[in-house]
This record gives C-alpha cells, structure tokens and sequence, in this order.
C-alpha cells in the first residue's frame, strides 16, 4: 500500500474518469468485484473512483491499461503526491499524515468504522453511482438515421456503453464528424480512446440512459450484431430520407470504394467500385432493396456478405444520391476524376 500513495495522482477532465473505468471494465469483460480484486482495492474505493470523489493514482492507471490494452489517457492533468495537503490542511492533519503516512488515521479503524455503518445505514441508502446521467431524447430525423446506420456499421451496444470505432488515421476526420454528431444528437460528449495493439480509435458513450433509448425507441439491439440478425429499423425504412441518411452511414463505416485496374489489347483502365460488407444477411438485403430502390444497380456477391455497384454511372449515382460524410471514401472517389 505504502507505494500506492507515493504515486502521482491522474486528474481526468470531469465523467472521463468514469467512462475510463467503464470501457476497461468492458473490454476486460469481468464484473466489478473481479475488477477490484485485479486492482488490489476495495469495491468502496473502486466505487469512490467511479464516482471521481477520488483521483486515480498513477501507477493504477497504468495497470488499468496494460491489463485493458486501452491507450494512456489524453489531456490529463498530473499532480504530486499529498497534493491535496496544499488546499488548506490542518497542522493536526499534518501530524497524522506524518504518522500513519496517509490521511485520515488509523486504516483498521476507519475500516471498522464503516463496516457498523454500512451494515447500521448504507446499504440502506441511494447510492450516486447508480444514478442516470440524463442525455436529449432527439425526434426521427435523417441526422439520427444516420447516426443508426454508424453504429450499425462500426458500433457496438452493451448493457451500459455504445461505443463506435474507427481507424485513427484513415477516419480521423470521420471521428472529428461523429463525435459532433453525437453531441449535437444527444447532448454527452463521448470520450476517445485509443487500443494499443492496433490503429482503432473507439469513441464511447458511458449512459445507460442512451443505451434505453437506442434499443426502447430506436429498435437496435444489444449484444452481437451478427447473432442476432441485425436489420434496419422499420422506422427508417418507412421514409425515403431517412433510408438515403442511413445508407450514408452504413456505406461509410462497413462500405468501401474500390480502385479497379484492367489491361486491355496494351492500354490500361481504370475504374471505380463501391462494395458494402455485412455478416447480417437481412441487413444486407435492406440495403439491396434501398439501392434498387434509388435505382442504383447493384449485386449480392457470390459469398453473400458483399454488395458490389459496379458500373461507373451507378456509383456516380450513389455519390449524387446518397454522398458521404467520410473524408476518406470522398477523396478516393474524387481523385483521378
């Protein structure tokens, strides 16, 4: 314990501690007693963390992630040890700092301590963790359709979170796009998070108020998206403009345009394709019958987990109709042009 309080505390931007500990306790895929026998604490001081009545020392953010594979968190503030000792600390205060090398005396009473209250009140009381951050509740409009067609994409929902990730350099201005998008949308600001082992950029949304209203409202689903056979929702397909803002951002997370080059009796060609990838064979044909709709020609592959639009005029179309929101897909099919 003596070496814990000799670390540095980490100060977050105010909720981006918690959405910290929320998305390595996510990727980790354990409950949160198992989180705080990994971290060597108690579940109090874990939900004191969560809470950010308490800074995170150093060396714990560390652990948090090497075990989570969670890149180092960005615009944090480092404060020295006993930095709190600055802010008015009583010479009393001082003396038992001196002494027993933390704050606040003897660690076995206070433990003691609390156990009669807790057993006596708290488990009897409301507790501020379990309370719900409230976010905006947006009506149907192509900018939430949209937004439907990302996490159908690239996105994920758990119990808790919704998360959305992204390439970092390929996307990096997409992930500009989304999380404004998001803030406009619903009025949180999500983190970012980068994952150390590749080049993934996952923006999360730690609100259990959210994940009610995407599945309660918006009909999406939690959990697999493959296993459970994932679609559009109907309120989407019911509207035209809502089913173009949706194939926007599907296309634009799991689409791809593609640069085809052929040789022909010596001279070269070259052309441009869009593809769609999908596991969800229902999803996969919803945005078959958007596009055949929009009478832009198009197949399902041999493999059955492709859309292809082939045909220079028809991927013009798509660009004309549908567009995009992605830098990325926009310059590749703007050069050479």
């Amino acid at each position: 314990m003596a070496e814990r309080h000799k670390s540095k505390r980490v100060k977050f931007p105010k909720n981006k501690q918690r959405d910290f500990l929320f998305t390595a306790k996510n990727k980790l895929g354990i409950t949160w007693s198992e989180f705080a026998e990994i971290l060597k604490i108690s579940q109090r001081n874990l939900s004191d963390w969560k809470q950010e009545k308490i800074t995170l020392p150093l060396s714990t953010v560390k652990t948090i992630c090497k075990k989570s594979g969670l890149a180092f968190p960005k615009n944090i503030q480092l404060l020295s040890p006993y930095w709190y000792t600055t802010k008015g600390a009583s010479k009393g205060g001082l003396a038992v700092l001196k002494k027993y090398k933390i704050i606040g005396g003897d660690p076995q009473v206070r433990m003691k301590r609390w156990e009669e209250w807790w057993e006596k009140e708290g488990k009897f009381k409301k507790h501020p963790i379990l309370d719900r951050f409230p976010i905006k509740k947006p009506p149907f409009s192509a900018k939430l359709a949209e937004f439907v067609g990302i996490l159908l994409g690239d996105g994920g929902i758990s119990q808790r979170q919704v998360s959305i990730t992204l390439n970092r350099e390929t996307d990096k201005g997409y992930i500009q796009f989304v999380k404004k998008m998001i803030k406009d949308l619903f009025g949180v600001s999500p983190g970012l998070y980068s994952h150390l082992k590749s080049k993934a950029d996952a923006i999360v949304i730690s609100r259990t108020e959210l994940v009610e209203y995407l599945t309660q409202k918006l009909g999406l689903k939690i959990g697999n998206k493959v296993k459970q056979k994932i679609d559009i929702p109907k309120w989407i397909m019911r509207k035209k403009e809502y089913q173009i803002a949706c194939l926007r951002g599907l296309v634009d997370t799991d689409g791809t345009t593609i640069i085809h080059r052929y040789k022909s009796k010596g001279r070269s060609y070259v052309y441009k394709k869009l593809g769609f990838t999908s596991r969800s064979f229902p999803l996969l044909k919803s945005v078959n019958c958007i596009l055949t709709e929009l009478k832009i020609k198009n197949r399902i592959a041999k493999d059955q987990y492709n859309i292809r639009v082939e045909a220079v005029p028809d991927v013009k179309k798509y660009f004309d109709l549908v567009g995009s929101s992605n830098p990325k897909h926009l310059k590749r099919y703007l050069s050479g042009l």
